[in-house]
């Protein structure tokens, strides 16, 4: 029995340990506001009444108080918060956060935080003024008749602007009532086809054929144009470029563009659009810069007094190097002609509930070092991709724990439509999580590397602009292994024109990877082994896809050029792609490298399909784009087992194809959505060895707190 002198004396033992817990309270607490000088002490909200102290006005002057106090060891132990008041404040030139400025541990971070409820801007973009109508008799010969009345003309030159930037790479672009406005193209949506192709001319790979043939009459109109440009899918419908236009000849119908070519060429059926066209000014929000002049010209969506109109002139808006223990939140970044937020070498920094749109590139990218994130945050309109993460040592297999959690990301890859994804995953141990990604022209979440994952994402109308592509896409590698895809849900994927895309897609040869527990709905083509090995393709849902599988021997077949010089690397360095392979940690993390050189490389051997649903659509049999479904040079190094198919309309027969033809059991037959996808506790599927899927996981998280 304790009697209280023993209770005491416990007690009197606990307290003479060091607590570990801190205060939530901030050690230092500074203001930044936009009635602030950087003179003051940024320890008082507000102005005081003789206007002899208050917060600072710039995040400059925060930071540097921060780092005099640390200089001179003033800085008190805990957490340090500098609060950002409501207001816009214009970033010339990159806010710079450095190695020491940041906290002294995780329990004391520096967090840069947006004043509560408000709306707290940091833009790289100016205010346009001066704006009168057009009078210039030759500019007015240009425009469309129909709206010379509604342009406006605002001249930059004359307020001190004189870097517009190049259409074709980072251009200066104009923003209204903090939307981006549209540089005038032709046609306002969709694109124009080219009809043939000119020296040269043979639509095969390489051909580059440097006239385009065109029919639209349209095009006619920008024979006169200054600084005419193109935008096209010159020969793969996964691979864009933009072109300035060297010579338009209305006669023969053809456009003459300018070098670099493209790296695959150019051939008929084909489709592209011009840009930067004075006479093509002919919707709201539609504007054309005059480079020669200075002139900018805008048909503006409402009275040009009532909104702001904008142009981006910094080309970042905070760099982030070095820094460890930093926190960024409730703040909205944009109007840069770059990337909104730049992270290079930092540890345990972290963007939070931010608001990052209209940059000219990425919103996010995080370079190097370890368990550094974006959470919770909004990003759309901006230029390029969302979230690039590229962090972890491949060599080692040191994991970066990088993270991209539960963001919504849509609208994206304005300016550079291809290969710039909501997130990027490149590298060892980093992860994409709970994010809403949609309404991206083209990849929505793209990984490479080892031991990354991929889990409870939505992702729908990805690819729209885009085939032979896939919102979740990875490739091409032997050795990148440990990469995890589970509890997704992909829905409303069919490509450009409906011709088909792929929900999952693991190109050339990639390996080692697990698809689990993810929801397939209206894809076209659910998940693709592009010849990769040891694959894990297993409790998943599909759903009215065309086909649900799609597996190939490609390197038995015409991907076999390039397995030779694997081998050779292989084999004279004992490495591929510089990784040795065959020794630890490789060897150890993924034991089958040890046999893979001497184990038919080349064939897709060690993929296992098994305990997949799949209702309405087909399994592997042919459909729409695709010619065969599942390779029959393929088949015999598969594992099929144990898949529950609804229909009865598959051509293969179904005991040797490793499924059963039987009702799943979905609790909601009519609609598995409004059922959560959950099937009922007979179900066939559940006696097979499916589990059910966590759909309501799935997705973005807190929507009505941080959404």
């Amino acid at each position: 029995m304790i009697n209280r002198l023993s209770i005491l004396l416990i007690i009197s033992i606990i307290l003479s340990f060091p607590i570990q817990v801190r205060s939530q309270q901030p050690s230092l607490k500074l203001y930044v506001s936009p009635l602030g000088n950087d003179q003051w002490s940024g320890r008082i909200k507000k102005p005081n009444h003789d206007k002899t102290d208050g917060p600072f006005a710039t995040l400059e002057g925060a930071r540097n108080e921060i780092r005099k106090l640390k200089n001179a060891h003033e800085l008190p132990a805990g957490k340090v918060i500098v609060e950002i008041r409501k207001g816009v404040y214009q970033i010339t030139s990159s806010f710079v956060l450095e190695a020491g400025d940041g906290g002294t541990d995780s329990l004391s971070p520096v967090i840069y935080l947006g004043e509560k409820g408000k709306d707290v801007q940091l833009t790289g973009a100016a205010i346009l003024a001066n704006w009168e109508s057009v009078h210039d008799t030759d500019v007015l010969k240009n425009l469309n008749g129909k709206v010379q009345s509604k342009i406006s003309q605002s001249n930059l030159l004359g307020q001190g602007i004189t870097d517009f930037g190049s259409p074709g790479s980072d251009p200066m672009e104009l923003f209204f009532g903090d939307k981006p406005m549209k540089l005038s193209r032709y046609p306002n949506t969709g694109f124009i086809k080219v009809t043939g192709v000119q020296h040269g001319g043979s639509g095969m790979k390489g051909d580059t054929g440097v006239l385009l043939n065109y029919e639209d009459p349209r095009v006619n109109q920008w024979e006169k144009e200054k600084d005419a440009w193109v935008q096209g899918y010159w020969f793969y419908d996964w691979k864009d470029q933009k072109h300035k236009v060297v010579k338009i000849d209305i006669i023969n119908k053809y456009i003459e563009v300018a070098p670099p070519y493209h790296q695959y060429g150019y051939r008929a059926g084909q489709w592209f659009f011009g840009f930067n066209l004075l006479s093509e000014i002919d919707e709201p929000g539609e504007y054309y810069i005059d480079r020669t002049d200075g002139i900018l010209y805008f048909y503006p969506p409402s009275t040009i007094k009532k909104g702001k109109a904008t142009v981006s002139l910094s080309k970042n808006i905070l760099s982030i190097n070095g820094v460890s223990n930093l926190q960024i939140r409730g703040i909205t970044i944009e109007g840069c002609r770059e990337t909104g937020i730049r992270m290079n070498g930092c540890n345990n920094t972290l963007i939070a509930a931010c608001t990052i749109r209209n940059t000219g590139d990425w919103a996010v990218t995080i370079d190097g070092g370890h368990h550094n994130g974006v959470k919770d945050c909004k990003i759309y309109d901006v230029g390029a991709g969302g979230i690039r993460i590229m962090a972890g040592d491949l060599k080692t297999l040191t994991p970066a724990e990088c993270y991209a959690d539960n963001n919504y990301i849509h609208h994206i890859a304005r300016l550079k439509r291809i290969m710039n994804p909501g997130i990027t995953l490149n590298g060892a141990g980093n992860r994409a999580s709970h994010n809403l990604i949609a309404y991206v022209p083209h990849v929505a979440i793209y990984f490479n590397g080892n031991d990354n994952t991929v889990e409870y994402n939505e992702i729908h109308h990805a690819c729209y602009e885009t085939n032979d592509s896939g919102p979740i896409y990875a490739g091409r590698s032997w050795i990148m292994r440990g990469n995890v895809i589970r509890y997704n849900y992909l829905h409303d994927i069919n490509g450009f024109e409906k011709k088909g895309c792929v929900g999952i897609y693991l190109d050339d040869l990639f390996c080692g990877t697990l698809v689990y527990g993810n929801i397939f709905n209206r894809v076209t083509s659910a998940v693709l082994i592009g010849g990769g090995r040891d694959n894990q393709i297993c409790n998943n849902i599909f759903m009215n896809c065309e086909p649900a599988l799609q597996i190939d021997a490609r390197g038995l077949g015409w991907y076999s050029g390039y397995i030779p010089e694997m081998l050779k690397e292989a084999q004279t360095q004992g490495t591929l792609s510089g990784i040795a392979f065959t020794k630890p940690p490789y060897s150890t993390c993924y034991p089958v490298l040890k046999k893979l050189i001497d184990d038919k490389p080349a064939a897709p051997k060690g993929n296992i399909i098994s305990h997949n649903i799949c209702l309405g659509g087909s399994w592997d049999k042919p459909a729409g784009f695709w010619k065969a479904s599942i390779e029959k040079e393929a088949r015999p190094y598969l594992i099929i087992e144990n898949n529950i198919v609804s229909s009865s309309s598959e051509t293969e027969d179904s005991t040797s194809s490793g499924y059963t033809i039987t009702d799943p059991m979905f609790i909601n037959k009519k609609n598995p959505e409004k059922g959560k996808f959950r099937i009922e506790n007979g179900s066939p599927a559940l006696k097979l060895g499916f589990r059910q899927i966590p759909f309501k996981e799935i997705g973005l998280q807190n929507k009505e707190k941080n959404f």
